[in-house]
């Protein structure tokens, strides 16, 4: 008698792209100018993006456009966010200092150097990720943008929200 063995990987199915942005601006900012140059209305999402660190709980603003018509669903998250705890140091035997730490935390490690992500949820064959770039790239306040090969990523499990 055969054994068979059913993978994990058997059920996930990639139906999203992720896009890498690198951009100074603020995220609401971000928001606007892609809102003005592409045919989407990012809109601030209620919803953050919450990670548990030994540091803290860390958030991740969200901004989000649903695309009824094409059925897709747009995420626009940052990649860095800062947690700032405060820890009490003793400085002499009756002393106590406070300090504050902060510690960055990023949603894809393995990316560190890209201030922000898109990811376009329900895609098919069809949607051109190429032609989305290049309309990126005409905005001047992007430095650069360019695809994310979802199977490399090691932390792809932070993107499942």
């Amino acid at each position: 008698m055969a054994i068979h063995k059913i993978q994990i990987d058997d059920f996930i199915s990639i139906d999203y792209q992720l896009v890498a942005v690198h951009s100074t601006l603020e995220d609401y900012r971000l928001a606007y100018c892609i809102n003005q140059k592409l045919a989407v209305s990012f809109e601030k999402s209620e919803h953050d993006i919450g990670i548990q660190i030994p540091e803290g709980k860390s958030h991740f603003t969200r901004f989000v456009f649903d695309d009824e018509e094409n059925e897709l669903y747009w995420n626009l998250i940052p990649n860095k966010t800062e947690v700032v705890t405060r820890q009490t140091k003793a400085t002499s035997l009756f002393d106590e200092t406070e300090l504050d730490i902060t510690t960055n935390i990023f949603l894809l490690p393995e990316l560190k150097k890209v201030d922000y992500i898109i990811k376009i949820e329900n895609t098919d064959d069809f949607f051109d990720v190429d032609l989305l770039i290049d309309e990126l790239l005409a905005i001047k306040q992007i430095t650069t943008a360019y695809k994310i090969d979802q199977h490399k990523l090691k932390s792809k499990n932070n993107l499942i929200f």
